[in-house]
């Protein structure tokens, strides 16, 4: 008896490491924006992976903003990829300046004496915690006229960036629009 709940134990151990996997992918499913090393080396050869100034950077993300076509599109990612790169975002902000991102969430406000603080939050998949990216829009009205009501949903797109207040960083979305 004590030999067939050990077995039982250890068939029950190994199925739970598979349960979890998904199915393999349909070939021709996944899409890459990544790029293959030759195309990274060559960038590097003509100096078109450079920036010159950070207006450089301004004027070539507004064009891809403009075009409907996103550096970080959060919009088409499940709940825990969203989560997981938004916590990224916060994380390492330095590998995101300068992206143009789009992002669906609930809109929040801070309303302090010296200015208001507008951002989109994202829930986890459990919708227990949540992180949010400030955003400064291109045509900022009056609040909250102008403003969605709080904890509606909003989609918004910017340009990633990053600010100071005294020695503490945050993160926001820059020339931003409620699309």
């Amino acid at each position: 008896m004590r030999r067939l709940f050990c077995v039982i134990l250890a068939l029950a151990i190994c199925l739970s490491f598979t349960a979890c996997g998904s199915s393999p992918a349909k070939k021709g499913t996944l899409k890459s924006n990544s790029k293959t090393v030759d195309e990274v080396l060559a960038e590097g050869a003509s100096g078109a992976g450079t920036v010159k100034s950070a207006q450089t950077v301004d004027s070539v993300q507004k064009k891809s903003a403009d075009n409907g076509k996103y550096d970080v599109d959060l919009t088409v990612m499940n709940s825990t990829m969203v989560y997981a790169e938004v916590n990224n975002m916060v994380s390492t902000p330095d590998d995101y300046i300068g992206k143009t991102v789009k992002m669906s969430g609930n809109f929040a406000v801070s309303e302090t004496e010296e200015r208001n603080y507008y951002a989109c939050l994202i829930a986890d998949a459990t919708a227990c915690c949540s992180q949010g990216i400030e955003f400064e829009l291109a045509n900022a009205g009056k609040y909250p006229d102008d403003y969605p009501e709080i904890g509606s949903l909003i989609t918004v797109t910017g340009i990633f960036d990053i600010y100071y207040e005294g020695e503490q960083m945050y993160c926001q979305l820059i020339d931003a629009k409620l699309i």
